[in-house]
């Protein structure tokens, strides 16, 4: 017979974050006996390398300093965070699923995990990613591939796939991801979660491994609305560490009104006609009409509006993003930290280091990059790319401007495909078309569950302007509501 107390103990992880705050604030449970439920569940339900192999380490030491005295209450004291591998950690390696610095363990913490630290949270492990964030399936990763807690023959969606597969299969609530063009929404999608990308600017990117610097964000994943702006609202805030986070004061993410007593009356959600092509599964779009249709009947106004430049962005993103990783990946050199492999004087000791340290797709986005930033090419591609991203920019910004509050759409093209079934570098990169908007824009977006295919989920994407993920979350709180149930079957 089961203990009534590990039985009560495992309930909690999987109710609300504010449920297991509160509960551990009151005495009834304890922050180290969470830590052990969840690092439990990593063995049970097969998250670590012999199954789903969504967790690359786990903190030997999580439980020890669980349940150290605190001078105040905490907003997530006692929840435990699992933190993707390219966000820095003290004490586990932060390798960015890249033999290239396997086993590298940071001098410092990323701002993000420290404001963790600070409400309470503790990290429990670090999770498996396509290499430097490079890929839409975690299937890149030098140490395997992660594999769908809803269906394990599947991709978990990528590059946060390892953040999303351990949130999905209920090893702990909520995760931290990061995205560049998609990575943090598009998994959430294929395991049926909410996964958030905020403003640009909005949390500190200190701490973060660059990929592209003026694209990368770091994001959230939760099973529920509420604990994703929760986690949002704890990470966000300016840092004096990156010079590009916004001195701006962090509102309430979060709705305090019952989201069955909220209305959208006033409220207009665009319905952008380039992310419903005729292309799109018939599938798809009935459930993105049954969530407007949702919307719709809780008073908000649903219209359609037109992002002209929309069909420019995976050609302007797969020029901007590998240009700005070829100059931010140019440190893995084998001089100052990580591996180094031997060679032929420094340049042989170079080129022996970086083909053994990156994998195939880090290379071919290198190369791109490289080239596109050569002479002679710098203004043919990079140059131009860069003024057409201006455009894609000023098409939310007009819309927005428009009276639109927040936009409406799929957030990926298909469900969750199966592992190894996507060869082609091309057709992988269509994965992001609806999401690398949001990132070339800056704008807010979200990704939250809308229903089912065949048992895989489906997920909406809400983007709203600048700074502007009140109103976001709010949309989604109640679309989350009306949908109740059957935006998991």
């Amino acid at each position: 017979m089961s203990d009534p107390v590990t039985v009560a103990i495992d309930a909690l992880l999987d109710a609300p974050i504010g449920e297991i705050a509160r509960a551990v604030e009151a005495g009834q449970a304890t922050s180290s006996a969470l830590v052990a439920a969840a690092l439990q569940r990593v063995r049970q339900r097969g998250a670590g390398p012999e199954g789903l192999n969504a967790v690359l380490c786990v903190d030997a030491h999580a439980a020890d300093d669980a349940d150290q005295p605190r001078d105040s209450a905490q907003s997530l004291r006692g929840v435990p965070v699992m933190v993707k591998d390219n966000i820095a950690t003290r004490r586990m390696p932060t390798s960015c699923g890249s033999r290239m610095l396997e086993g590298y363990v940071s001098p410092f913490e990323a701002t993000a995990v420290r404001k963790l630290r600070d409400a309470g949270a503790t990290i429990v492990g670090k999770t498996n990613m396509d290499e430097f964030a490079m890929g839409s399936s975690t299937e890149n990763s030098a140490f395997g591939p992660t594999r769908n807690p809803i269906d394990p023959s599947r991709v978990p969606g990528g590059s946060s796939g390892g953040s999303a597969a351990a949130v999905a299969a209920g090893v702990v609530p909520v995760a931290l991801g990061s995205e560049t063009g998609g990575s943090v929404r598009q998994p959430a999608a294929f395991c049926g979660l909410v996964g958030i990308k905020p403003t640009y600017g909005r949390i500190s990117r200190f701490g973060l491994v660059a990929y592209g610097s003026s694209l990368d964000h770091i994001g959230v994943l939760a099973r529920r609305v509420d604990d994703a702006a929760r986690l949002l609202e704890v990470i966000s805030g300016h840092d004096m560490h990156d010079a590009t986070s916004v001195d701006r004061a962090v509102p309430n993410m979060r709705q305090d009104t019952h989201a069955s007593d909220s209305r959208l009356d006033g409220v207009v959600v665009g319905r952008p006609v380039e992310y419903f092509p005729d292309s799109l599964d018939a599938r798809i779009r009935a459930r993105c009409d049954d969530a407007l249709d949702r919307l719709r009947a809780r008073g908000a106004t649903v219209r359609d509006v037109s992002l002209p430049h929309t069909a420019l962005a995976i050609p302007v993103y797969y020029i901007v993003a590998p240009a700005e990783a070829s100059s931010n990946l140019a440190r893995f050199d084998g001089v100052r930290y990580g591996l180094r492999a031997t060679g032929d004087g420094i340049r042989g000791m170079y080129e022996a280091t970086r083909s053994a340290g990156f994998g195939a797709e880090v290379i071919r986005r290198i190369l791109l990059g490289t080239y596109v930033l050569s002479a002679g090419y710098y203004d043919a591609y990079y140059r131009r790319a860069q003024a057409v991203r201006a455009l894609i920019a000023d098409d939310f910004t007009r819309v927005f401007a428009s009276g639109v509050h927040v936009l409406f759409t799929p957030t990926t093209p298909t469900t969750a495909f199966a592992l190894g079934a996507v060869s082609d570098p091309y057709e992988m990169y269509l994965s992001d078309i609806f999401t690398v908007t949001a990132n070339l824009a800056g704008v807010p977006a979200m990704s939250q569950p809308i229903g089912r295919i065949d048992g895989l989920p489906v997920g909406g994407q809400l983007l709203a302007a600048h700074f502007d993920e009140p109103t976001m979350l709010r949309v989604a709180t109640v679309l989350e509501d009306a949908m109740g149930a059957e935006a998991h079957r």
